[in-house]
């Protein structure tokens, strides 16, 4: 069985309890504004340029055969992404690693051998494996049968999601899963689907569905100026988050422009440029919001 993996970030902290290696997987329904991960969006290989890494010495036209690559002596190479083959020529081509190919088929021994250099990490920190994506109900039966593998070698395993997919996926996660990241961005229909492109039934349903698992759940938001921080929003959410998991900590994430550049690597714009940061204010008002309803808050 294969999978389309982006990256493998080793020594993670952020993806739950412990020192982690978080397995990123390639492909999401979903188009948040504010995505950090972009070249987690599309389920197909996509070629990066890091234009800061470029010295401009022009090899990389000199080999691709699909007349994709042109070359300005002031601003390097230039993509034409409509001829691109995603062939991965000028990538190997380039010594200094300014252009490569994100996106690669694995199968689970592959995405294993990588996951087993950490054991001891694991076992030391209380930590494991997290799937995360991109969307990790897009690719359901890779994501169980990794989670699998950890298990029979008792290695701990968080399923970090949005909810984006069949429920039927994410029955097959859980199966396997010991502790679910799932984000929460907004929970009205409308605007969800204004904010990501998707409604909100399948994140309602394959919220409740957790929660229905028994297997703990850890809720973030993502709070993002002008986007979903007001007080109805959050509210909602708090509520609905009451009502289903009332035992659950939620983990308020303030927004951050940090995948800002990455969006020029693959040749699209970023829709929030300029935008600014949460205020102290803002943070507080969410916290208050999510403790009036009894909620343990934390602000990453």
């Amino acid at each position: 069985m294969e999978g389309n993996v982006f990256n493998i970030q080793r020594y993670s902290i952020d993806d739950g309890p412990g020192i982690r290696t978080t397995v990123f997987l390639k492909g999401c329904p979903m188009r948040c504004k504010w995505c950090s991960n972009p070249e987690s969006l599309s389920s197909e290989p996509q070629l990066l340029f890091r234009f800061t890494s470029c010295k401009k010495c022009g090899d990389c036209t000199q080999v691709c055969k699909a007349n994709a690559i042109t070359f300005d002596p002031e601003k390097g190479p230039l993509f034409d992404r409509d001829k691109c083959t995603v062939c991965g020529k000028c990538a190997r081509e380039c010594i200094y690693e300014a252009i490569k190919i994100t996106g690669e088929a694995m199968d689970v021994d592959k995405v294993w051998k990588a996951i087993r250099k950490d054991l001891l990490y694991f076992e030391e920190s209380g930590g494991g494996v997290t799937c995360s994506g991109g969307e990790i109900l897009m690719q359901p039966d890779f994501v169980a049968e990794i989670f699998k593998r950890c298990r029979e070698n008792g290695v701990h395993t968080c399923a970090d999601t949005a909810g984006g997919g069949t429920e039927d996926a994410m029955a097959k996660i859980l199966e396997y899963a010991d502790l679910v990241y799932f984000d929460l961005k907004c929970l009205d229909d409308v605007r969800l689907k204004e904010l990501t492109g998707m409604n909100s039934k399948s994140v309602v349903n394959n919220f409740k569905k957790v929660c229905e698992s028994g297997k703990p759940i850890v809720v973030r938001v993502p709070l993002v100026p002008e986007q979903n921080n007001d007080a109805d929003c959050i509210k909602e959410i708090a509520t609905f988050v009451k009502s289903n998991a009332p035992n659950t900590t939620v983990h308020i994430m303030p927004y951050h422009r940090y995948g800002e550049n990455k969006y020029e690597s693959i040749g699209m714009t970023y829709p929030l440029t300029g935008l600014r940061e949460n205020t102290e204010e803002e943070l507080e008002l969410a916290r208050k919001i999510f403790e009036a309803e009894g909620l343990t808050v934390e602000v990453k």
